[in-house]
């Protein structure tokens, strides 16, 4: 391994238990360009909201693969002089980590590298593969050493032992072995690569800078660099840069996309552009459909920061309702704080989120929120509410009800966990402690997406967390296989 690629141990405090399906990760690279490393640490901080636990850049330089990682957030990783000019290179991937199980420790963060027999590889995912463990208990079976928790690594074997000749033929002889969801980046001493799984659950798009050419998870991490969004890699698309025009690829013949509905609903940076539909402007409409749907007597519509602002806006409009920040969001509490005592994370609401009173006292408002989980932190802002003096608290819900976990690579609680897999929308509200509560219907989400409604036989999305219809093959959840990875090491999703 590249001396470079042998970082210090590390750890991060104990963050804040988030009442949020929490994100993915972000992915990045770029091909030829001279300062492609300070390209991508930019890029990776305008998809910071997607990964905030750790963060990696690695670099080719022509000779060699140069490599920074560490736990964090993207500014304090890569804002030093020091750590950026020994990331030299005319080409880069980068990716922003957040782990959905298991520890967060140095040897889970991505790019993975590896030295194969056609030379240096590195890779990084956005995602999550649905028969990693089956996959991984063979390879082991066969010799193979895994030395992270990370089903990433899992593409890495599946690589190396292939038969084919070249490394693109042994990617697809890869692809074509693993069931899930997966956005994937990766590098070699003269490509640039990116794949999107055939259904195109998660997301990942081609941009230009000049001559060079780069990818990122979402558009707004173009925007930072003055890059030109070119277009979505498409659904079973592998787009190979080396040079020239990029070269495009099928890696399987695709089926109807299934494009995960929640990046629209909250994942992605409402500045963002995916499949040509304005992250904000949808969760605007949804916004307009949820007042359609749901309009209580109410004065004021108040969203909660920040996540509910954009889908408040439209339920205003629609409503003709006045809006106004009824909570003010702390900005400056990130997602970890210096090792708090239980106390101090009972306090976790009002340290992010505060009442303004003279918005609320005496009025009936409509709370916006993109969703609710396990509801823990819904109770509380609805405390702080009516605490303030708000005479009537109704919520409104820019989701379906959440009822079912993802597998796809988003960190979702078990559905024990899950507040409408275990109660009726009339039990919520009264845990809630709210005088009404609605969530837009499945049909209204699609309408608010430009559809007349949820084709159920063929829907538009993957809408699994609200229907529990999966579109990929969960193989290792519906293994009845005993034999268990725990011997061997907890797997771990991108």
């Amino acid at each position: 391994m590249p001396k470079s690629l042998q970082e210090p141990m590390d750890g991060l405090s104990h963050p804040f238990e988030d009442d949020r399906l929490n994100e993915e990760c972000a992915v990045f690279g770029i091909h030829g360009h001279p300062d492609a490393a300070a390209h991508t640490a930019l890029g990776l901080h305008a998809l910071q909201h997607r990964g905030q636990e750790a963060s990696g850049i690695v670099a080719f330089d022509g000779k060699h693969f140069n490599a920074h990682r560490d736990l964090g957030l993207v500014g304090d990783i890569f804002g030093s002089q020091a750590v950026m000019s020994r990331l030299t290179g005319h080409s880069a991937i980068g990716h922003n980590r957040y782990a959905t199980s298991g520890a967060t420790v140095m040897r889970n963060v991505q790019p993975l590298y590896a030295d194969l027999s056609l030379g240096g590889f590195t890779l990084a995912h956005n995602g999550n593969l649905t028969n990693a463990k089956s996959l991984r208990r063979e390879l082991v079976r066969r010799g193979s050493i895994f030395q992270s928790t990370s089903d990433t690594e899992v593409f890495i074997h599946l690589i190396a032992t292939s038969p084919h000749g070249s490394l693109i033929e042994r990617m697809l002889d890869a692809l074509n072995k693993v069931e899930g969801a997966y956005s994937l980046v990766a590098m070699t001493s003269d490509s640039v690569i990116g794949v999107r799984d055939p259904l195109g659950v998660r997301p990942l798009v081609l941009g230009r800078l000049g001559d060079s050419w780069l990818f990122a998870s979402e558009t707004c991490a173009f925007d930072i660099i003055g890059a030109e969004f070119v277009r979505d890699v498409e659904p079973g698309e592998m787009i190979v840069l080396n040079g020239g025009e990029p070269r495009s690829i099928k890696v399987k013949t695709p089926p109807p996309p299934r494009f995960c509905v929640f990046e629209y609903i909250y994942f992605a940076r409402p500045d963002s552009v995916i499949a040509g539909t304005s992250v904000y402007e949808a969760r605007k409409a949804i916004g307009r459909e949820l007042a359609r749907e749901s309009l209580p007597p109410s004065d004021l519509v108040v969203p909660v920061p920040d996540s509910g602002v954009p889908a408040a806006l439209g339920f205003a409009e629609e409503s003709k309702l006045p809006f106004d920040l009824g909570i003010i969001r702390n900005h400056y509490v990130g997602r970890t704080f210096i090792e708090p005592g239980q106390e101090i994370r009972n306090l976790g609401v009002r340290l992010k989120h505060n009442a303004n009173r003279s918005m609320l006292k005496g009025k009936r408002v409509v709370l916006v929120d993109d969703s609710i989980v396990r509801g823990t932190t819904s109770r509380k802002i609805v405390q702080m509410v009516r605490s303030s003096g708000a005479s009537e608290v109704h919520m409104r819900i820019a989701s379906p009800p959440i009822t079912d976990p993802c597998f796809y690579g988003v960190d979702t609680p078990e559905r024990s966990q899950l507040m409408a897999a275990q109660m009726s929308v009339e039990e919520i509200a009264r845990q809630l402690d709210v005088d009404s509560l609605a969530f837009i219907s499945i049909d209204g989400l699609y309408r608010a997406m430009g559809l007349p409604g949820r084709d159920k036989e063929h829907p538009a999305f993957c809408d699994a967390c609200f229907t529990g219809q999966y579109p990929v093959k969960l193989t290792d959840v519906e293994s009845r296989d005993n034999e268990s990875l725990s011997d061997l090491t907890e797997l771990e999703r991108a």
